[in-house]
């Protein structure tokens, strides 16, 4: 007997609609799994042959033919252990087959019948409907995961017997109920306060524009002068996820497997920091069948690179296509995926080899020679995308003691979500634009006309600093979200002027 079994895989970051065809026949006894399965698919078939048995289930003593279409596409992974054991069960009689169209079937099983989690629940359910879909069957922990999508059945069992149960007395089962404590679930209180922080008051007003604009940061300064401190007090000061950004992020986070214990959206920016030894495929996304990297995983959060010239150059480079465009391609022989990449870099560094040039209190013990190889680890194309350049002098012992501190977390993430609105309600017609940082040149012609002073400003400042042409319009951006704090409604000199001042990297070259 033939049955037809509907599950799904990840590509990329989208789901693809699989079909688990199990054909039960007379002939010598074994399982033959067809359409291109992986080792974990191939082992399904043990997995299930001992499952069925332990839980009291008839296991066909006959030919098993196990088809997953379209034979064209990859199956990864053990998320076809329950739709595999669904389909023997029903090509064997031992359950309804009345239900199996109208649902996807996702879930490993163990040994004893027992139902375990598998990644990529949520980018499955989002297009389901899509399929034509009425709901799914998945484990009990992916259950909150799946519930979001509005309009999409969900039923979640512990065990392979209930699933069973389900198909064959449907009435007695009802779907999943989204638990709103975990869907609203928000964690920013967690992150370090920059009450913490004390005095640097001109790296504290960049974290606050770069929260407001999402425009790329880096701290320059000799070590002990809180640079990392700092840096680790952005995401404190950061919005929450919109419901929409809050769903890409989960999709993505999900594909990886890092959902455990998060509940069912991640209401909070990601922060992410990859250690400098990371090669290029781990920052972008890689691997025979690609998943995501870094830069995906910090999508609509924060990409943190301590030490960034420690980072290799060739690595660094990785990241210019993705700054500039805001997702990564990647290309391999069988297949082609685009994961979203649309993060505020923030970085910190020393600036010499030595750590002590410009210093007050330590002399630099480096020759030019010596500070000029240290600065062509970053390429002139990586420093135009970053917006912010900040020095970051060291307190001064008096100051130490004595310095109060400043303004907490919440006061200035108060400020900042207010010029985050003045944006969006600027960019209404603009469906792709979520903050200043996104913004293309045509948007510069239409929302930063300079008058004559300011034009004159910002031409000096190009011919004096050998700016680029990328550069000056992330000046543009940067004096945009400042004008935007200010509860302004157009750029004015002192918005211009201030932006300057932030490249401090292009000065000291």
């Amino acid at each position: 007997m033939l049955a037809r079994v509907w599950s799904s895989s990840i590509v990329g970051i989208d789901a693809v609609k699989i079909g688990v065809e199990v054909d039960v026949s007379g002939g010598l006894p074994g399982i033959l799994v067809l359409g291109l399965p992986d080792t974990a698919v191939q082992e399904s078939k043990e997995r299930v042959k001992a499952t069925l048995k332990n839980t009291n289930f008839a296991f066909p003593m006959k030919k098993i033919v196990i088809n997953l279409t379209p034979a064209d596409i990859r199956k990864e992974g053990p998320c076809f252990d329950l739709p595999i054991s669904i389909g023997i069960l029903a090509a064997s009689e031992q359950v309804s087959a009345q239900l199996l169209g109208d649902y996807l079937f996702l879930g490993e099983v163990s040994l004893d019948g027992t139902l375990l989690p598998v990644p990529g629940i949520l980018p499955i359910a989002a297009t389901a409907q899509n399929m034509g879909i009425a709901g799914l069957v998945v484990p009990c922990d992916n259950a909150q995961e799946a519930a979001v999508v509005e309009g999409l059945a969900v039923y979640a069992f512990k065990n392979l017997q209930n699933v069973a149960d389900f198909l064959n007395n449907p009435g007695r089962y009802k779907p999943v109920r989204l638990d709103d404590a975990v869907e609203t679930q928000h964690i920013a209180s967690s992150h370090p306060d920059l009450s913490d922080v004390k005095g640097q008051a001109h790296a504290r007003r960049a974290l606050e524009i770069a929260a407001a604009g999402g425009h790329n940061l880096i701290f320059v300064g000799p070590p002990g002068s809180g640079k990392t401190m700092l840096a680790r007090r952005l995401p404190g000061i950061l919005p929450p996820l919109s419901f929409s950004e809050a769903l890409e992020v989960t999709r993505i986070h999900s594909v990886a497997g890092l959902l455990k214990n998060r509940g069912s959206l991640v209401r909070d920016r990601p922060f992410r920091s990859p250690h400098h030894s990371a090669s290029g495929p781990s920052l972008v996304g890689g691997g025979s069948f690609p998943r995501p990297g870094e830069i995906s995983l910090a999508h609509q959060g924060i990409l943190f690179m301590d030490e960034l010239t420690e980072f290799k150059r060739d690595v660094l480079e990785f990241l210019r296509q993705p700054l500039e465009d805001g997702y990564v391609k990647i290309s391999r022989t069988k297949q082609s995926v685009m994961f979203p990449a649309q993060f505020t870099l923030v970085a910190s560094t020393n600036p010499c080899a030595c750590g002590y040039y410009g210093d007050p209190i330590q002399q630099c013990t480096c020759s030019p020679r010596q500070r000029e190889q240290y600065w062509a680890k970053l390429s002139g194309p990586l420093m135009d995308r970053i917006d912010l350049q900040v020095a970051v002098n060291r307190l001064k012992p008096e100051e130490i003691t004595t310095q109060p501190t400043g303004e907490s977390s919440v006061t200035i993430r108060e400020r900042v979500q207010l010029g985050r609105d003045r944006a969006l309600s600027r960019f209404h017609q603009e469906l792709n634009l979520r903050c200043n940082a996104h913004m293309q040149s045509r948007h510069l012609q239409k929302w930063c006309k300079l008058d004559d002073t300011s034009r004159n400003l910002l031409e000096g400042a190009i011919r004096k600093l050998g700016l680029s042409a990328r550069a000056s319009d992330r000046i543009l951006k940067v004096a945009l979200t400042i004008a935007d704090l200010a509860g302004d409604d157009h750029l004015k000199t002192q918005h211009v002027a201030e932006a300057i001042q932030y490249r401090t990297i292009d000065r000291m070259q």
